[in-house]
C-alpha cells in the first residue's frame, strides 16, 4: 500500500530489453537521491509513477536500484520506458502518516494532459481520463497522477472521456516529476481504492437464501 505522497524524485537511467520479442519486458535502472536507499532491501515495494514494483538489485553507494518489469505492465501504464525524471514513493508502514489516500500501486488507466499552465502561484492541470473511470471521479474526490495523490476540483463529462481539473501548488510542482508534463503527454491513473469497493456493492448480485 502507498499514499499517493512521492519520497524523492529518480531517474531512470537504463531500460535494458529481457528477451528479443514483444512478450519480454525490460529491466530498469533509477537512480534516486542520496541515502533514499538506505532503509531499502531486496523484494522491497517502491511506486514508480504510480506502479508498484519490486526492487531485484540495489547500490547504495552507486545510488541506484533496479525493476524488472513485464511486457503486460508496459503496455498497461505510462513512462516507464523512457529515460528521465519518476516520482518515487516507498510501500507505506503500519506506522507511518496517512498524508494522501489509500493506494494500491495498480495503475487502472492512462489518461492524457489537456491542459498545463500557471495560474497565479498554482498551477492548472487538466487530463481526460478513460470513459471507464469517469464514474469513479468526483468533485473533491482523490485521484492518483504518475503517483501522486491528488483532490479534483471540477470534472467535465466531455466526447471521449472525463476531463479532472487539478490545482497543484508550487510545493507539488517542485518536489515531483509533474513539473515535467505536457499537452499530449500521458500518465498513469489510480482513481480511489473506496470507490472500487462501492462499485462493487452496488452491482453485486444479491446473495441466495
Amino acid at each position: 500500500m502507498f499514499t499517493g505522497i512521492i519520497t524523492g524524485v529518480g531517474r531512470i537511467s537504463a531500460v535494458q530489453a529481457l528477451g528479443e520479442s514483444a512478450t519480454h519486458g525490460k529491466r530498469l535502472t533509477i537512480q534516486t537521491p542520496i541515502g533514499y536507499l538506505d532503509d531499502v532491501g531486496l523484494g522491497d515495494s517502491i511506486a514508480l509513477n504510480g506502479a508498484c514494483m519490486t526492487v531485484t538489485t540495489f547500490d547504495v553507494a552507486q545510488k541506484q536500484f533496479t525493476i524488472d518489469i513485464s511486457a503486460e505492465s508496459l503496455d498497461k501504464t505510462a513512462g516507464l520506458d523512457t529515460l528521465g525524471p519518476i516520482n518515487l514513493e516507498k510501500a507505506l508502514r503500519a506506522h507511518d502518516r496517512l498524508g494522501g489516500h489509500l493506494v494500491s500501486g495498480h495503475v487502472d488507466g492512462m489518461g492524457t494532459v489537456s491542459h498545463f499552465a500557471q495560474v497565479g502561484e498554482s498551477w492548472e492541470l487538466r487530463v481526460l481520463a478513460p470513459v471507464a473511470l469517469g464514474k469513479y471521479l468526483a468533485y473533491k474526490g482523490s485521484i492518483t497522477i504518475n503517483g501522486v495523490s491528488l483532490t479534483v476540483n471540477r470534472i467535465a463529462d466531455v466526447a471521449g472521456g472525463c476531463e479532472v481539473s487539478i490545482n497543484l501548488i508550487p510545493h507539488t510542482v517542485e518536489n515531483t516529476a509533474l513539473h515535467t508534463l505536457a499537452v499530449g503527454k500521458k500518465v498513469n491513473l489510480e482513481i480511489d481504492l473506496i470507490a472500487r469497493y462501492v462499485e462493487r456493492m452496488m452491482t453485486a448480485p444479491a446473495a441466495q437464501a
